[in-house]
């Protein structure tokens, strides 16, 4: 049965609020301040930088301080072992588990309940009012969703305090009706042994009727192969024929694309970005012709943007959505539902519209390369290499780059370690076209590589078939929440794998 016509009429009621924002779109984003400002001024936090006496952003962004997870982290230490009302007035029960700092193996990030509600589960409802409303004809509510997240468990500090990968955060905290939509099963969901799990996932939904797709693209790669050897079929569209959509986000889907178009070859297949991190929901693409997504404007963050030149000062400026312009990059600020106040998340986006407001992410704040002054950002990476597959027919499954440093003997270059999913029919070939794109895409590294009088070309190595897998398993990071680290200006992750790669 097929209740697409029957709860549309539900999800056009809030996309008629998602259009407001193109024409208020800094009128609501200050009404979120106010309102995260108001509701947490008697907390601990709240005292400390007077909110209270807050009357405008200007006041608000000399008042408060930028932090990051470093200067958080001592809150969150007191919250994991009782304490309340530090940085949020609610009891804060449940905490994301993500990819630690230099200083600690994982960062707790605090989940409260307006957090889940207001927040991560508005943003996931937003992809489908988007999707439905840039599909008229589908028929995604005819079968199943299958999610494909990460693990679960319980903190040891404390019984009541629970802590796992954001998405079994949100599968252990759903409404069950939701239960009735989506694949696989809260027990599979929930497994840690990542191996185990995806053996249990297949199994369990090889033979349902899958119609929508949500996850990192490169882990769902692993889990939709397993299911085609299981299957026997040549195309995923074969075993779900019905399937017509993939939510992805976490990475850039620019490098599977072809890909996955190769894997689906259906007409009705759609591919929507989204932007939901361990620390909030924020942006979904709204339209099939373009790349931004739009930023989620009511839903319990407050933006905030760091021009990349201001990036690493001491006190940097920092720009409301109001002042920011098109086709800049910024390193991004939020402060939240879940008490996090001028919070830098680490990622870089480029403003692609300011009216509504759309970005892409463009990288890291730490993962680009920058060791000769050519700023090559993760968005120039997967521009590059998808613009190469292009050109040669390859088709990468995993990646991650670093600088060869000068030597008395040699100039620096750019050292690439790619493993394929179909080489091409010359890594020579691939490489000259790769320099010569990314030439083409970002200015400073076309001035490095003129003449090679500061940069060499590029340098291609293979990897051997599942090195990237190995390389996290290793690091104990198999799952879908984790991530290859894909630009390093050190040369630490590289090396690693280079020693597995034999």
């Amino acid at each position: 049965m097929d209740i697409t016509p029957i709860v549309r009429p539900l999800f056009a009621k809030r996309q008629k609020q998602i259009d407001l924002f193109e024409r208020y779109g800094d009128e609501i984003q200050k009404k979120q301040l106010y309102n995260l400002l108001e509701t947490a001024q008697n907390t601990e936090i709240g005292k400390l930088y007077r909110f209270k006496k807050i009357p405008d952003y200007k006041t608000f962004s000399e008042q408060v301080p930028l932090i990051t997870y470093e200067e958080l982290k001592p809150y969150v230490e007191r919250m994991l072992k009782g304490e309340n009302n530090l940085i949020w007035p609610s009891k804060v029960r449940w905490f994301a588990k993500s990819s630690g700092t230099t200083n600690d193996k994982s960062k707790f990030i605090p989940v409260s309940k307006e957090g889940l509600y207001q927040c991560h589960y508005r943003g996931g409802t937003d992809c489908v009012v988007s999707y439905l409303n840039m599909n008229p004809d589908s028929r995604m509510f005819s079968g199943k969703g299958l999610i494909l997240g990460g693990s679960h468990q319980i903190s040891s500090l404390r019984k009541d305090i629970r802590c796992g990968d954001l998405s079994a955060c949100l599968i252990q905290n759903i409404n069950p009706l939701v239960n009735l939509i989506r694949v696989p099963e809260k027990r599979i969901a929930l497994m840690s042994e990542w191996e185990k799990k995806l053996e249990e996932i297949v199994r369990s939904t090889l033979h349902k009727n899958v119609t929508n797709l949500s996850g990192v693209p490169s882990w769902f790669l692993t889990l939709i192969k397993k299911i085609l050897q299981q299957s026997g079929k040549q195309y995923l569209s074969e075993v779900w024929p019905n399937l017509e959509v993939f939510f992805h986000g976490g990475i850039s889907f620019e490098p599977y694309r072809s890909y996955y178009k190769e894997l689906i070859p259906s007409e009705k297949m759609h591919y929507v970005e989204t932007y939901n991190a361990s620390e909030g929901f924020f942006a979904v693409q709204n339209s099939f012709d373009e790349q931004g997504m739009l930023l989620l404007l009511d839903i319990g963050v407050f933006f905030e943007f760091i021009p990349l030149s201001e990036v690493g000062k001491k006190d940097p400026v920092v720009l409301p959505i109001w002042e920011i312009e098109k086709g800049q990059n910024y390193a991004l600020v939020i402060t939240t539902n879940s008490g996090l106040w001028r919070y830098q998340i680490g990622d870089t986006v480029k403003v692609t519209s300011t009216d509504p407001a759309k970005i892409i992410i463009s990288g890291r704040t730490k993962h680009f390369i920058n060791a000769f002054g050519e700023e090559l950002m993760v968005d120039n990476a997967e521009k590059g290499l998808a613009k190469t597959c292009e050109q040669t027919g390859a088709i990468i499954s995993n990646y991650s780059a670093a600088p060869v440093f000068m030597s008395n003997k040699s100039r620096g270059r750019h050292q690439w370690l790619i493993e394929f999913e179909k080489e091409p029919e010359s890594l020579e070939q691939f490489a000259d076209i790769l320099d010569a794109t990314l030439q083409s895409l970002n200015s400073d590294y076309e001035a490095k590589r003129y003449k090679g009088i500061f940069l060499d070309r590029l340098e291609i190595i293979k990897a051997r078939p599942g090195l990237f897998h190995d390389w996290l398993k290793d690091k104990g990071k198999l799952g879908g929440q984790h991530k290859i680290p894909r630009l390093s200006n050190s040369r630490e992750h590289i090396e690693d794998m280079l020693k597995m790669n034999h």
